[in-house]
Order: structure tokens, then C-alpha cells, then sequence
């Protein structure tokens, strides 16, 4: 009996796993953190509706409190500062932005057809495709510092597929001097992506290419790397197997192929967080998922490549990613 309570009393909790998540983008757009940082609820009280907020953060986790005055945790003044050292605000305003979609998931479920256009915010929309671009930088960045000593050394020309705003190539070249770097992405993305370079000072050697990698063909055997970061999970197999194609024609001999993605191992249901970033692709691309990591060495060799090992990438995604060097 024991046990069946603690089950129930679970899913009462899953039931209401919502209200963190509210409060948590509530406190960002209220930029909560920055504010107690500042001091500014350390005298009198806040009122009504702030200091409810504020209560709920430190239920949650999120600020600790101590004689009626509320304070940052640690992991709280690294993420949740804008503009402090593994800043995810933007990140998480990504998660906030979808989430009227996983209000529809019983749609989806009945339609098996995602329930949000994914156009809206790839040009569609000016407003969302700035906001999405801004969300996908910072997410990136949070990322990509943990996953950009992974690679290794890189040298020469890098050819970056489904870019984005830039982060990933940003990082890249800041770590490695003697690389450059193309990224490609749809044209509204692209452009977005050139003002992130330029004010990173790296124009000169980052060229922010306007493209689509279902179609695109690429200067043949003229890169020593190739980086798809965080896109295939909106593919079928058919397509990924086709862009990983021409990803192989475009290295030299001997070049690789980095994949970082979403993941899950061969039952698709772990990790938990995996799993349910597939539902998300789902609501809001046609062919959203999450594969498994065996199910991409596959394509991979299908494509030309060896495939290597897995290997975690660190918090605070659970990504993974998996290299492959091109075959004679």
C-alpha cells in the first residue's frame, strides 16, 4: 500500500509539474535574479503578487530566503543572470515559446501532424524568427562550451550545416585560430547569424552562408571538418542518410563529421529528457523525433562514414555526440 501512495502521490506531482515551469519563465520575465542580485528585495517587503513569486522560487529551488530577505543560489548566478557565465535565459525563453504547443498534445496524438507551423519562426514571422534566433544563440552557447574542447583540435575550412544564429561557429573559431569557418542555414537565420558574428569580431574568418542542406551542394572535398549540431532530430531517415551524403562529398579524404544531437538508446525511451524532446520536435516540425544513437552510426555508414564512439556531452543538455571519419 505503501508503494501504490508514493505512485499515486507521483502522479499528482506530474500532474502539476507545470506550475515550476511557470514560475521559472514568470521570474525571467520579471528578471527576478538579476533583481535580487542587485539587492533590490532586501529591505521592505515586495508586494503581493512579486512576493508570491518569489516564495514559489524558493519552494522550488530556484532562490533560498533566510530572515525574510530572498538571495541567488549558486547555480542561480551562473544560469539565470543575463549575461553571466552559462547564461540560459534565452534558452529557456525558447522552452516558454512553445509551450502553448504542448497544450495541443492530444491533437497532435489524434493527427499524428505537428500542431505549429515551423515556418513561423524560420522567416515567416520578422518578431519570431528574431526571438527564436535570440533563443537559439544563447541555448547554443550554453552548449557549446562544454562541446567545442570535444572536437579536438580543428585546423582549416569547417563547414557548420543548419548553423543557426552562429554560436557553434563562433566557439569554434575562437578556440581554434587556424580554422574558418561557412555556416549555412535558411536566409532569415543566416542573416541573423552574420550580425552575432560581427559583433563577435569574427566576419573575416566566419562566412554566414544562406542555404537550405536538404538541397545545397557543397565545393567538393574542400573541408577538413563538417558540424551538424542539434538539427537532424527534424529529419526522417531518408533525408538525414541524403544530407550526410553530401556532407561526406564535401570533406577531404579523411575528414569528420561531428553529429551532436538529442539522443536515446535503442528503446527510445531514455533518457527521460530525450524522450520527451521527441514530442517536442513532433509539435513543431513534420518530421520531428529523437533517434537513437545506434540508429545514427547506421546512417552514417550507410552515408560513407566510420562511425566512433558516443560520448556525453556535459549538463546542462543531455546531447550526445558521435564523429565519423569519411571512408575511401
Amino acid at each position: 500500500m505503501a508503494n501504490e501512495a508514493r505512485e499515486i502521490g507521483g502522479i499528482v506531482d506530474l500532474a502539476s509539474a507545470y506550475y515550476g515551469s511557470a514560475v521559472l519563465f514568470a521570474a525571467i520575465d520579471c528578471d527576478v535574479f538579476a533583481r535580487v542580485e542587485r539587492g533590490e528585495f532586501a529591505g521592505a517587503a515586495p508586494p503581493r503578487g512579486m512576493r508570491l513569486l518569489l516564495d514559489a522560487c524558493v519552494a522550488e529551488g530556484l532562490l533560498e530566503k533566510r530572515d525574510g530577505a530572498y538571495s541567488n543560489t549558486q547555480a542561480g548566478r551562473l544560469a539565470l543572470i543575463p549575461g553571466a557565465p552559462a547564461d540560459l535565459t534565452k534558452a529557456i525563453a525558447y522552452n516558454r515559446d512553445v509551450y502553448p504547443a504542448w497544450g495541443r498534445l492530444a491533437e497532435f496524438a489524434k493527427t499524428g501532424k505537428p500542431v505549429e507551423r515551423p515556418e513561423t519562426h524560420l522567416g515567416e514571422d520578422a518578431a519570431r524568427t528574431k526571438a527564436f534566433a535570440a533563443s537559439m544563440f544563447g541555448r547554443a552557447m550554453g552548449i557549446g562550451r562544454g562541446v567545442v574542447p570535444m572536437l579536438g583540435p580543428l585546423k582549416g575550412r569547417i563547414l557548420d550545416l543548419a548553423g543557426g544564429p552562429g554560436a557553434y561557429a563562433i566557439l569554434m573559431c575562437q578556440a581554434n585560430p587556424e580554422a574558418t569557418c561557412v555556416t549555412v542555414d535558411l536566409p532569415a537565420i543566416s542573416a541573423e547569424a552574420a550580425g552575432y558574428v560581427a559583433r563577435a569580431g569574427l566576419a573575416g574568418r566566419i562566412e554566414c552562408r544562406a542555404g537550405d542542406y536538404h538541397c545545397d551542394e557543397y565545393e567538393a572535398e574542400s573541408y577538413d571538418a563538417v558540424t551538424i549540431f542539434g538539427a537532424l532530430h527534424q529529419e526522417s531517415p531518408e533525408d538525414i542518410v541524403a544530407i550526410l551524403k553530401r556532407a561526406r562529398a564535401a570533406l577531404r579524404k579523411g575528414g569528420r563529421v561531428f553529429v551532436l544531437d538529442m539522443m536515446t538508446d535503442a528503446t527510445h525511451t531514455a533518457p527521460k529528457f530525450s524522450a520527451l524532446f521527441a514530442v517536442n520536435m513532433a509539435l513543431t516540425t513534420a518530421n520531428g523525433w529523437v533517434f537513437s544513437d545506434e540508429e545514427l552510426k547506421g546512417w552514417m555508414r550507410e552515408a560513407g562514414f566510420a562511425p566512433g564512439e558516443t560520448r556525453a556531452v556535459p549538463p546542462p543538455m543531455p546531447h550526445w555526440i558521435v564523429s565519423g571519419t569519411r571512408e575511401e
